[in-house]
């Protein structure tokens, strides 16, 4: 017969107050624990310890035969996941571990993935141990329609839906596909296309009256124009003016541009709103939005159409960065995967044509009402144009005025950045 720890503690913190009564208190106590009635109170403390690690011991192993069971019914297979999600009150899509002041995406993910069960749970603390890895960072208030991440997770049954159980509304999984062990969705992916929606009264002259900006309406001509211009950034160029910190000889400023125009102009809420859409190979922190920034200054009379050639050379040129709100991943390319393993028969081309409606949905129920409602309250284009007359066009740029700007840039990394 085994006495409990507790009772032996009770029987033991006794053992002065029982001591007159000699020999009943140890015989009883040998009894209880089948020791001999000469062996010492400190030895009988000890054999309960050790019976009590032996339980502890027995409780580990038969949960850790419950995950080996786990794991044997579902093993953890290589996969990618379909991401849509609207940035709006996170600081972006990459997790910073031991950070919890600064929600992620990321963050609301994996804590769905440990939840349904997908993952265990130390796999949350350490990502690396489920192989994950993001196609494309985005950063504050950075929505996206089409993400991709890669990892290793428990193929348990109706996973999508019981991974979006445990996220909020505007994060929602789209799609699972099975892709080879090693793949990896940062390095395997070919090509990322964003879009940026803003209002049209960015390509108004700069004497224009913005007090009524709404009532602004795109000409055809002056959208001509604008690809156009957006056309010149189509092949290689080196863009170290259009990111900080980057100088003209680094290699990783030369990136390649394949496609980028602007839409049709759409109403809504009473203003005129058009997509601007740009496909590259990959692309640096704030590239896109100063990129755009430049056109506008253009198209509005601040600048010369050759300071993008000038830009694209030695000189600092002074570049301005539009605003973050309106940028959206749409879609990542796997052309070089597809081409290689979709017709292997064991591996499904990473293409999400079954989703397009979802999608769609979901972009027109979380994402274009967030920017169309956070424009018209906080007129985040408005406050931008204003800042425009400050900047230097023409000439190149002072150690000063790089350090400023720098400065400018940094403050700025943590608020917002593509």
């Amino acid at each position: 017969m085994f006495v409990s720890r507790r009772s032996l503690n009770v029987l033991v913190s006794s053992t002065q107050t029982l001591a007159a009564n000699g020999g009943i208190f140890n015989t009883l106590l040998c009894k209880m624990s089948g020791a001999s009635p000469k062996e010492p109170t400190d030895n009988l403390l000890k054999r309960s310890k050790e019976e009590n690690e032996v339980v502890q011991t027995n409780k580990r192993l038969k949960t850790g035969g419950e995950n080996a069971e786990d794991e044997k019914r579902y093993p953890k297979k290589k996969v990618v996941l379909l991401m849509a999600y609207c940035g709006k009150g996170y600081y972006g899509m990459q997790r910073n571990p031991g950070n919890t002041q600064f929600r992620t995406i990321e963050d609301d993910l994996v804590a769905a993935l440990v939840n349904s069960g997908c993952i265990p749970e130390n796999h949350g603390d350490e990502m690396k141990k489920m192989s994950f890895q993001r196609c494309a960072r985005t950063d504050k208030g950075v929505s996206a329609a089409g993400q991709v991440v890669s990892l290793k997770v428990r193929l348990i049954d109706d996973i999508v839906e019981k991974i979006n159980e445990h996220l909020p509304l505007q994060i929602r999984i789209l799609g699972l596909k099975r892709v080879t062990q090693g793949f990896n969705s940062k390095n395997k992916c070919d090509a990322r296309t964003y879009s940026y929606m803003l209002p049209t009264v960015a390509f108004s002259p700069k004497d224009y009256d913005t007090a009524n900006s709404s009532a602004f309406r795109l000409d055809p001509e002056t959208l001509g124009r604008v690809n156009l211009l957006f056309a010149r950034y189509k092949g290689t160029h080196n863009f170290h003016n259009f990111t900080s910190q980057k100088a003209p000889s680094d290699p990783s400023a030369r990136r390649y541009i394949m496609d980028m125009s602007c839409g049709e102009p759409f109403v809504l809420s009473d203003a005129e709103f058009a997509v601007i859409k740009v496909q590259g190979q990959s692309f640096m922190m704030h590239q896109i939005r100063k990129m755009i920034g430049l056109v506008i200054a253009v198209i509005k009379g601040y600048a010369q159409e050759d300071v993008m050639e000038r830009s694209w050379g030695q000189e600092k040129v002074d570049v301005p960065k539009a605003p973050g709100l309106g940028l959206v991943l749409e879609r990542v390319h796997f052309d070089r995967y597809n081409k290689r393993f979709g017709g292997d028969g064991l591996h499904e081309r990473l293409e999400w044509d079954s989703e397009e409606e979802a999608i769609k949905a979901f972009k027109e129920a979380h994402i274009y009402p967030t920017i169309v409602e956070t424009e018209c309250q906080e007129g985040s284009m408005l406050s931008w144009m204003a800042t425009l007359p400050i900047h230097d066009f023409h000439g190149t740029a002072t150690e000063t005025q790089n350090n400023k700007e720098h400065t400018q840039d940094d403050a700025d990394d943590a608020n917002d950045s593509d």
